[in-house]
């Protein structure tokens, strides 16, 4: 085999053509590749010890670049921790390069210490570019969008001598260095506008021209449209006449709409998806990507609208989306229901402000910011919509935030980010706090944890019904009691208690806040249920 030295000098050279951020973690047969890599200054590198935080931080930073970032890695299940960031990145059409040291070939099967099969790890995920001579490492191709790259490394893993530097510092923008994600173009779709249509924006939706007046229920990754439409509205739509009240005037209107645009990738709440299988309503769908959202009985990448809504329709749709606002206003507004996590959804969205970033945890926090209002126009959000895992949430917020942050190098003080999670979504990643001494550090991330003790959000699914709840605190509460301050510390991490919507409204506008922070806000989910059923009724 070549000398490890040169082979993962010119991997390393081949990456700085695509990346600017590599994540490092230790290891031995991924040695050469660390000496190569710390002797690039073109090259920012972040150390973590764990894998799959790693992978998690890279998907973070790749989020806000739209380009590659690569996480480097040693052999064995090392590489295998990876893969849930993988499946993220694929399913979100995220860039992301994984590169994996390897044994040589002859050692597989034989027992060998951390040795596995590497080679197509990732399925369909990731196609696998194998790096065993030279002229493999100049052939590495960055064109899709999930990379991986297996370098097979003999021994002496260690040089004589330090490599000398190469490469200067850079300051690139977003998705200026490489290709962005792989787009694909399905063509034009017809849209007749004089038919009553609504369009429904997921993550990955993007603002299609043409669509720009046509009333929107949007996700809060959706850009913020111009007609936005609460989701809670969607219960209107599914009928076929409802009897409205607006400006003075009370009528009966045919709410359902003719058409559904969906545009992007939605999942999120389950009366709005009901609307795509609804057999009077032509959905079509708007994609960049392979994925279709349902089953559009018209697929394309681009409108051609011809007609426009009906004053009448707009006037429905605007109706319909304040009655939604104003129920989850009135319900907040109930002290029956206590501290919930829609209230503290509700706290952060009403202390962001324009140039904030945020980031929503699966599970119940995205959701909640649904309900109270978000997408807000000039706040970057962000959510892993992709397999919509609550997986490495921390982890991509910590990559988030530095990518953020390294837009505005000349700040005073960083870009706000503030990161929205539940117990279990911080629980399930708080190793992605994990930042050592001398690396990177968020100058200004506030992660709030809406700590309900266990898992909010089957209380509002079928589980959490009397009839089927007599293991429900086991199998799908699952309360803990851990605490979080100490976690918190453990990290170092600074950490304040917010108990009630003005505490936590004073937290989140602390500019005086340590550069990574927690806020606990501790909640009740024993009223989640009853209030799901009165957002629905």
């Amino acid at each position: 085999m070549p000398d490890s030295m040169d082979v993962a000098a010119t991997v390393v050279a081949q990456l700085a053509e695509h990346v600017t951020d590599v994540v490092l973690c230790p290891g031995s047969r991924n040695s050469p590749l660390a000496y190569a890599l710390l002797a690039r200054g073109d090259l920012r590198v972040h150390v973590r010890i764990d894998e799959r935080s790693a992978a998690f931080t890279a998907l973070g930073l790749a989020r806000v670049q739209r380009r590659h970032v690569a996480v480097v890695m040693t052999s064995g299940t090392a590489v295998a921790n990876t893969l849930p960031a993988v499946v993220e990145a694929h399913m979100s059409h995220t860039p992301l390069a994984v590169v994996s040291a390897d044994r040589p070939e002859r050692l597989l099967g034989t027992g060998a210490s951390q040795t596995i099969w590497q080679q197509g790890i990732f399925g369909r995920y990731a196609r696998t570019q194998q790096v065993t001579t030279l002229d493999d490492a100049t052939r590495l191709d960055f064109t899709e969008d999930q990379v991986h790259v297996n370098v097979a490394l003999d021994t002496p893993l260690v040089p004589d001598a330090l490599p000398e530097r190469a490469g200067e510092p850079r300051r690139v923008g977003p998705g200026r260095l490489a290709t962005p994600p792989t787009w694909v173009d399905h063509g034009a779709v017809d849209i007749d506008l004089d038919r009553d249509t609504l369009v429904i924006a997921g993550d990955e939706a993007w603002e299609v021209p043409g669509l720009e007046h046509v009333p929107t229920i949007a996700e809060p990754t959706a850009p913020t449209p111009f007609h936005q439409v609460h989701p809670l509205a969607a219960r209107f739509f599914a009928q076929s006449e409802v009897a409205i009240s607006h400006e003075g005037g009370d009528f009966a209107a045919s709410t359902k709409p003719e058409q559904v645009v969906v545009v992007g990738h939605p999942t999120l709440h389950r009366d709005v998806m009901a609307l795509l299988a609804d057999p009077d309503i032509e959905v079509i769908g708007i994609s960049r990507t392979e994925t279709f959202t349902g089953q559009p009985a018209r697929r394309g990448s681009r409108a051609r609208v011809s007609g426009q809504p009906s004053d009448t329709w707009l006037k429905i749709c605007e109706a319909a989306g304040e009655v939604g606002a104003q129920t989850v206003r009135d319900a907040l507004a109930d002290e029956h229901y206590g501290f919930t996590g829609l209230h503290v959804a509700a706290a952060v969205a009403d202390t962001l402000a324009v140039g904030d970033t945020l980031v929503l945890g699966s599970s119940n926090p995205v959701r909640d910011a649904s309900y109270v209002g978000l997408p807000f126009d000039g706040v970057s959000t962000f959510s892993a919509r992709g397999a919509a895992g609550i997986d490495g949430t921390l982890s991509q917020a910590v990559g988030i935030a530095l990518a953020t942050q390294a837009l505005h190098p000349a700040d005073i003080r960083a870009p706000r980010t503030v990161a929205l999670v539940g117990d279990l979504t911080f629980l399930h990643d708080v190793n992605g706090l994990l930042i050592g001494p001398d690396e990177p550090r968020p100058g200004n991330l506030t992660i709030v944890v809406a700590n309900d003790d266990g898992g909010g959000i089957f209380e509002t699914l079928e589980v959490g019904d009397a009839s089927v709840r007599r293991d429900f605190e086991r199998a799908f509460g699952t309360a803990h009691g851990v605490d979080v301050e100490k976690l918190a510390c453990a990290y170092g991490a600074g950490y304040r208690r917010a108990e009630t919507i003005p505490e936590l409204l004073e937290a989140l506008m602390d500019e005086e806040a340590e550069p990574l922070t927690v806020i606990e806000a501790p909640t009740t989910r024993a009223t989640r249920r009853a209030l799901a059923e009165r957002l629905r009724r």
